[in-house]
């Protein structure tokens, strides 16, 4: 098939998105990928780009079309209005352009937020006369609202009346949660059309010993809990580091912080104000190549969410990724995050928000011996083969876009 990508992230960045690219290309598909110039998470363009700077791109092979876009930058509730804003405007003014003389079978749009990336997505469907599958990652208008973005209840009623129009306008929407199956039909998909598709992580997430880390990296000698990802406000930073600062007498358990983000700096200053700087770690960011080998480093990894309903419904996609490697988990999560770990028994949780909780949680992980840390994330690992292993996955997406084009149910 000729398969269309749109998402407003991609390679350089770090999405799933690129994987399932590749994958779909090996698999013999032609993919060819419209998105914008890679500025997530920091808000500072990459090295090498600009507005229009390397508007055509390549990844091994596959075709990509940049967008300009106004840069996230400290991702102030304006800025994103503005990043958002600006993928649509230039997707819609200049997407049809540049793919002008492309036809496709399939348009398959990436949503981990904004939800804007369906406008011009759909402005491509009218255009190619080709079908379009939406992967809900994030439920707007409830995830804008839960992060503090949006705080408005008349922007957030336009914004509610928007994602409406959207999800009509989709032939399959696939959700990463069960959970999400009730507010996408709440928010107007067609409960006929909705499929659930979770994550799952790259074949280089594995269980790996003795690989190098990356040059220079320093790790601490202990107990390590880290925490992998995205430093922001959804991902409630204020609870790690509250524990961290209640497990004071306990000298040899430090939290290593991989990643960045909007927080990243005040909760670096939250640690200092509380006294725990020397055992809260920022070791900064890193291929995801070579997470495997900082995951072996630590024993225990750390997924945190924010208390809010929205976070309840969501898998958080560090959990697939950990279950991937083998790895005991430790989680402070309400929800779908927390059924999986619990029904795969690869780890211990307790409620989001919960500080408290989570201290007393890693004490009890430190005080446990090595062997049967070991054990959860090898249920972790199997649980993962089961119910998250990438190619059947992949192979079941290739299943439902087959019978999408076949049915043909694009509005001439």
């Amino acid at each position: 098939m000729k398969i269309l990508v749109v998402s407003q992230y991609f390679w350089p960045e770090q999405f799933r998105i690129n994987d399932l690219v590749l994958t779909l290309k090996v698999r013999g598909h032609e993919v060819t990928v419209l998105t914008g110039v890679p500025n997530y998470p920091t808000g500072r363009l990459f090295e090498g780009y600009g507005w229009w700077k390397k508007r055509r791109d390549n990844m091994e092979g596959v075709p990509i079309f940049r967008l300009p876009l106004f840069l996230r930058r400290r991702a102030r509730g304006w800025q994103l209005a503005l990043n958002y804003l600006s993928f649509v405007f230039s997707g819609c003014l200049l997407g049809p352009w540049l793919l002008r003389k492309q036809e496709f079978d399939l348009i398959f749009v990436y949503e981990p937020s904004p939800f804007t990336v369906g406008i011009p997505a759909i402005l491509m469907r009218r255009l190619k006369k080709a079908p379009m599958l939406f992967w809900v990652q994030d439920l707007w208008p409830e995830s804008l609202e839960a992060a503090g973005a949006v705080k408005s209840p008349a922007v957030l009623k336009t914004v509610g009346g928007l994602v409406k129009w959207i999800y009509r306008h989709m032939d399959l929407v696939l959700v990463q949660s069960r959970a999400f199956i009730q507010p996408a039909v709440a928010a107007g998909a067609p409960a006929e059309r909705i499929e659930y598709f979770p994550n799952w992580a790259e074949s280089f997430y594995r269980p790996v010993k003795n690989e190098a880390l990356p040059a220079g990296l320093a790790i601490p000698d202990g107990f390590r809990v880290m925490f992998a990802g995205n430093l922001g406000e959804a991902q409630s930073l204020g609870t790690i580091i509250s524990a961290a600062a209640r497990l004071g007498d306990e000298s040899s358990i430090h939290w290593l912080i991989v990643g960045d983000g909007r927080r990243k700096e005040w909760m670096r200053q939250e640690a200092e104000r509380l006294g725990v700087g020397e055992r809260v770690h920022f070791m900064g960011s890193f291929p995801a190549e070579r997470m495997p080998a900082l995951f072996a480093a630590s024993d225990v990894l750390l997924v945190t969410l924010k208390d809010d309903p929205v976070f309840d419904r969501t898998i958080p996609s560090k959990v697939q990724t950990y279950m991937a490697c083998g790895k005991p988990i430790v989680a402070a999560l309400n929800g779908e995050g927390a059924r999986v770990i619990s029904e795969a028994n690869a780890g211990m949780s307790v409620g989001a928000g919960d500080d408290e909780g989570l201290a007393a949680t890693v004490r009890k992980l430190y005080g446990m011996n090595e062997s049967d840390r070991g054990k959860m994330g090898s249920r972790g690992r199997d649980y993962y083969r089961a119910e998250f292993e990438r190619d059947m996955l992949i192979g079941r997406l290739e299943g439902w876009m087959r019978h999408v084009v076949e049915e043909g149910r694009c509005e001439s």
